[in-house]
């Protein structure tokens, strides 16, 4: 295994950052990223809820007192942009100015104010960007995007990196509050006349609705809070269908402000809780999706993604963002390289299966396994644990950020230690035996190669013959200690195999 092209040592220090502003119908909203890459790095995020799309359903004009607050935070972008020093700046308008009578006029400031155009996207086009941020951010995604807005709701198919053709309702939460007088109940009856039109639903039975835009992160962000769960990390956060449908019920019903953990959303966003409620229930009672799972990649995201040629596309972003830390932290990174082929070749003689997914997790996790050396050595575990469950990765569900991040703990602490018990119940228990497999033979392998590039393939490690053997050459006899040994039993025991070093 090799490196991704456009992430070789070096490349790292060649990153132009750059930036999109996202001026919504509720929201607008400034993101800096480190560079146009397969694993985009945020460097810094801004947003203000601006409301400049509040009336527009009902007076076709943009709010007034929001667009002073959307020009001065475009103001204040501006100045932004310029101490990161960026000048490649994206800038996309949706809904409200798209519908709005005055929302050429009100892009002519954006842009005066800005210093940088506005391209104001169609229904269409917005609804593939914010598929295109799915398929950015997810492994092998499939389903239907929903892409929740202050003004709009745009529906895109995808299957891998293959998209339908998106269409784009006025079911947004501003929207609805404004043609139904601020009543649910009403909304309900609008959202299900327009969800009722919409064919390509029918196509979502038993997949994955992917849930984007500010609202249904409110909502994922309540839900999880109720339950207590043990991750805060809402991208890949999943909810299945039967509790997604009691919840929203609930959501519609009650008073946002008497919710549990209701302290968890933003005062300014409590008011279209109900009405993401209600479009996300009917299109769950219409189209029958299997779960919910909430993209925090979508529109801004997809635009990059779409910029990248079509090797980059092809990069795992998981494996970039892994080979990233890896070089930032790591003692010698070449070593994770190595041992990612140091484990294909045992894995490979165990016999033990293994999907292609399954495969990434572990290279991931070896590229992973160091970056914490420079803490003090009780708590290595701790800290690498801690930094790879909460990182910024993307394309890996939380029952992988559970395997990673437990790989990386066993490998420096062994079996002995549970460090999260709480996460350790998201991963899946097949996850959970690969994760203590790994852990036991990255223990070999760094007694092994100190963590130094070039050891580990002169001592391979594999099993044959009912044991599992690791081969030292003649001048690497010493390192065959007593803890070597132990580390080497130990791994025996997981596979059912005698150890045995063999001097060559």
């Amino acid at each position: 295994m090799v490196p991704p092209g456009n992430k070789a040592p070096g490349r790292l220090e060649a990153l132009k950052p750059l930036a999109v502003v996202d001026i919504g119908s509720n929201s607008v909203r400034l993101v800096a990223y480190e560079g146009l890459t397969r694993a985009l790095t945020p460097i810094y995020n801004d947003k203000v809820l601006c409301g400049i799309g509040r009336g527009v359903a009902t007076t076709g004009k943009l709010n007034e007192e929001g667009v002073e607050r959307a020009l001065s935070a475009l103001s204040r972008f501006r100045v932004l942009c310029d101490l990161l020093k960026i000048k490649d700046v994206h800038v996309l308008a949706t809904a409200a100015a798209r519908d709005a009578k005055n929302g050429r006029e009100f892009l002519a400031a954006a842009e005066k104010t800005l210093g940088a155009p506005v391209d104001l996207l169609s229904g269409e086009r917005e609804s593939r960007l914010a598929a295109l941020g799915v398929v950015s951010g997810f492994y092998a995604p499939d389903g239907v995007v929903g892409d929740l807005g202050g003004g709009s709701l745009e529906l895109n198919e995808v299957h891998g990196g293959r998209l339908g053709k998106g269409v784009s309702l006025p079911l947004g939460g501003l929207s609805l509050m404004d043609m139904t007088g601020r009543s649910p109940k009403k909304a309900s009856k609008l959202v299900r006349d327009a969800i009722a039109q919409i064919k390509g639903l029918d196509q979502l039975k038993g997949r994955t609705f992917y849930a984007v835009g500010g609202t249904w992160r409110a909502l994922a962000r309540l839900h999880m809070h109720q339950r207590n769960y043990p991750l805060n990390v809402m991208h890949g956060y999943i909810i299945p269908r039967r509790d997604a449908e009691d919840f929203v019920s609930l959501v519609e019903r009650v008073n946002a402000e008497a919710l549990v953990a209701i302290e968890s959303v933003a005062a300014a966003r409590r008011p279209l809780l109900a009405y993401g409620a209600v479009v996300l229930e009917e299109i769950i009672r219409r189209a029958r999706p299997n779960q919910i799972v909430v993209s925090a990649l979508g529109l801004r995201e997809g635009l990059l993604y779409e910029r990248l040629d079509a090797q980059e596309r092809k990069i795992d972003p998981l494996i970039q963002a892994a080979s990233d830390l890896n070089i930032l932290r790591s003692r010698a990174p070449r070593h994770g390289w190595d041992l990612c082929a140091w484990t294909d070749a045992f894995m490979r003689s165990t016999h033990i299966d293994e999907t292609k997914n399954e495969q990434r997790l572990r290279h991931a996790a070896c590229l992973l396994a160091d970056i914490g050396w420079r803490a003090h050595p009780d708590y290595r575990g701790e800290q690498s644990f801690n930094i790879i469950a909460n990182a910024a990765f993307v394309s890996i569900d939380h029952s992988g950020r559970a395997y990673l991040a437990l790989a990386t703990s066993y490998r420096h602490m062994g079996f002995e230690h549970d460090v999260s018990p709480q996460l350790r119940m998201l991963a899946t228990p097949r996850l959970l035996d690969r994760a203590q497999l790994l852990g036991a033979a990255m223990r070999v392998g760094y007694a092994v190669s100190a963590a130094m590039p070039d050891v580990l393939p002169k001592t391979p490690l594999v099993c044959r013959r009912g044991k599992v053997v690791l081969k030292l050459p003649r001048e690497f006899a010493p390192l065959a200690s007593e803890r070597l040994a132990n580390r080497l039993r130990q791994l025996g025991r997981l596979i059912g195999r005698e150890p045995d070093i063999i001097i060559e």
